[in-house]
């Protein structure tokens, strides 16, 4: 069973939740979906999901889609959809659900950021074996909280209760997110040119790739728990693991509305740097990237060491701590770097753009 949360809030009324527990427990219910629990959960959530509520959004409560603003006719609509990954099962093994919905967000936000758009709305697909109330609220909360930091409408979304088809007690959560960017300012990597500069975004730990490898390195090979310190650090193997993925959104904007000359972006998802930088670059161009221009966090230290992984492999797993790499020509280097700076962003400069075929070497 599904419920569709749209137009921004397309949720039973008080009165259909009120009439729903008047009855005895359903077939349906001992089939293992229970629409009374879900009705009761969605119902819990609307003040969260109306505080996210831009200028933008159009329409009333039970509408079958959501609806938004057009943002004018010299704008082009900028689109992505991903999923948290496995870093889900993170999540479920830690009892915590309050930061996976932030990180659908930001991914997507920075997604669509890579072309110079801002996020206009989001929705979000949840699909569980058993609806839990609690667990549902911390997810909504995350996705709420996000929502609110990158100025963007949660709109509507999908709860789909499916047992069988998820383990029990887990869950998947899949976001897309609608951005806008006026035409003029579309960032595409066209610009790109031999000579210009890589400066890198420090990101805060794995964001949200590379989680089946360093699920399978720090808690089956090395033998750690989620409560354990994970070692050359001083935090827990959960806490290093659940840190929020990064949304550049904020410093980003402020580049581009001190009027730098920004030629690319690139978001460092799957892939790594290696095959997430390439894809802004044309054609006889290549990437430089020098590993030793920023210091590596020691979860990646950890997970190379003792899972004896080697370098390439892991910056095409990992992001190996630059989250976002944005593309300048040298004479906008320092003064990039100085507004990052002031958005408490440690900017560095981690690579340079050249003549060449292989795509992105590592020196």
């Amino acid at each position: 069973m599904s419920i569709a949360r749209s137009g921004p809030l397309a949720w039973t009324s008080q009165n259909d939740i009120r009439m729903a527990k008047r009855k005895k427990k359903s077939a349906y219910a001992a089939a293992g979906v229970d629409i009374d629990e879900m009705m009761t959960s969605l119902r819990d959530v609307k003040r969260m999901i109306r505080r996210t509520a831009t200028s933008g959004v159009h329409g009333d409560f039970g509408s079958f889609g959501g609806m938004f603003a057009s943002p004018g006719r010299d704008h082009i609509l900028v689109s992505s959809t991903d999923s948290v990954g496995t870093k889900l099962k993170v999540a479920h093994l830690a009892g915590r659900h309050d930061t996976v919905g932030q990180d659908i967000v930001n991914h997507c936000v920075n997604d669509v950021l890579v072309h110079g758009a801002r996020p206009l709305f989001f929705l979000d697909y949840l699909g569980v074996s058993k609806l839990e109330g609690p667990i549902f609220r911390d997810i909504v909360r995350g996705l709420c909280k996000a929502c609110r930091a990158n100025d963007c409408a949660l709109i509507g979304g999908e709860t789909a209760e499916l047992p069988g088809l998820y383990p029990s007690g887990e869950y998947d959560l899949v976001g897309t997110v609608v951005g806008s960017v006026p035409r003029r300012n579309l960032v595409t990597g066209k610009r790109v040119a031999r000579g210009n500069v890589l400066i890198g975004l420090p990101s805060s730990g794995l964001h949200t790739n590379g989680y089946s490898l360093a699920r399978k390195i720090i808690f089956d090979r090395a033998g750690l728990g989620a409560d354990d310190l994970l070692p050359g650090t001083r935090r827990t193997v959960a806490d290093t693991l659940l840190a929020v993925h990064r949304s550049y959104l904020r410093p980003v904007q402020t580049l581009m509305q001190r009027g730098v000359a920004i030629r690319g972006m690139a978001h460092i998802t799957g892939g790594g740097l290696i095959d997430n930088v390439p894809r802004v670059l044309p054609d006889g161009l290549a990437a430089v990237v020098d590993p030793e221009a920023w210091q590596v966090p020691p979860v990646f230290r950890f997970i190379q060491e003792r899972g004896r992984v080697d370098r390439e492999e892991m910056f095409r797993v990992f992001n190996m701590g630059i989250g976002y790499v944005v593309i300048v020509g040298r004479t906008d280097v320092d003064r990039a770097l100085g507004i990052l700076t002031k958005q408490r962003i440690r900017g560095r400069i981690v690579g340079t753009v050249e003549r060449g075929t292989t795509a992105l070497r590592l020196a």
